[in-house]
């Protein structure tokens, strides 16, 4: 009987362990959260990674602070041109600063460099719709720029990510595609001299319909005596620092200062002058751009319809 009652309680005792291993590993496998019933060690690092806000990376933010100086650049543009100028030069230059930025902090996203495009698109075309405004003869002109940086840019855009991938960013041209747009895009120098001389020829024309009556005669004609006795004489003069930089842009003083031409042309003639063929080569780069996208595209509408076995041949009647 001692000898049943051993052997009994040994197989007791070891249906017990069996039990119990089985109990923890099905305790670490609900741990680690697999529903295999394996066993996986949980990896540090991925649990100790840091919730990251894509939308308050320094890059992002320099970026909303362009949007800001833009839109207050667009506030006085109609009859302040210095201070629009200031803001509007100061925006444009700190575009190269979230691209350091990017690459400083590691923080390059997709969506910081669709905000910093949009960005550039938006304040130029904005730009060039004054001009249209200031110089109506040359119009037409200034809606075929707005058009062509639009069109190449959405059709780069849109060619790069159905083509290349998501995963494939716009500036990775390939230089049997393009070595024009290779150097522009992979160039950081190029790329820069390229966008500044650009803006900067533009913010000289915009300066000139304030100062040069070659191109716009209205700057002769008399100021009127209704818009005289608007202006107020011996005004107490405001010497604060902030009212000084962002003076009223439709005061009657900044209409008085633009109507009769108190600004000097000299510097924007050179600075329109310099900056021309740059401006004339970063076109001539759109439209390699709009043309290299679309047959892009194009090959790869060949190939699907290749692969579909199109068109499909309709077979001939008996």
């Amino acid at each position: 009987m001692s000898e049943r009652k051993t052997r009994r309680q040994a197989a007791l005792a070891a249906a017990a362990d069996a039990e119990d291993s089985h109990a923890k590993s099905e305790s670490q496998s609900t741990t680690n959260g697999n529903g295999n019933g394996q066993a996986v060690p949980s990896d540090p690092k991925v649990d100790a990674a840091p919730h990251e806000n894509i939308f308050l990376f320094w890059p992002n933010i320099i970026g909303y602070f362009r949007i800001v100086l833009a839109i207050a650049s667009l506030y006085y543009m109609p009859l302040h041109p210095r201070t629009c100028s200031l803001l509007y030069s100061i925006s444009c230059l700190l575009d190269a600063l979230d691209g350091y930025a990017a690459r400083h902090f590691q923080q390059s996203t997709r969506f910081g460099a669709v905000l910093d495009m949009v960005t550039d698109r938006c304040t130029t075309s904005c730009l060039l719709v004054f001009l249209s405004s200031a110089f109506p003869r040359w119009a037409i002109i200034f809606q075929s720029l707005i058009s062509l940086d639009f069109a190449s840019h959405y059709m780069h855009m849109y060619a790069t990510l159905v083509m290349g991938g998501s995963e494939t960013s716009h500036k990775n041209v390939d230089k049997s595609r393009s070595w024009l747009l290779n150097l522009y895009y992979t160039n950081k120098t190029v790329l820069f001299v390229c966008c500044t001389l650009n803006e900067l020829f533009f913010i000289a024309l915009y300066l000139l319909s304030f100062s040069s009556p070659l191109l716009s005669p209205q700057l002769l004609e008399p100021l009127g005596e209704s818009k005289a006795t608007a202006i107020q004489t011996g005004a107490q003069v405001n010497s604060s620092v902030l009212r000084q930089l962002f003076t009223n842009p439709y005061s009657a003083g900044a209409l008085e200062m633009a109507r009769a031409n108190k600004m000097d042309s000299t510097w924007p003639w050179i600075i329109a002058g310099i900056s021309a063929p740059v401006m004339a080569l970063k076109q001539f780069l759109n439209v390699v751009q709009l043309v290299k996208a679309s047959r892009w595209l194009a090959e790869g509408d060949v190939k699907s319809r290749r692969e579909a076995g199109l068109p499909k041949k309709s077979q001939k009647s008996a």
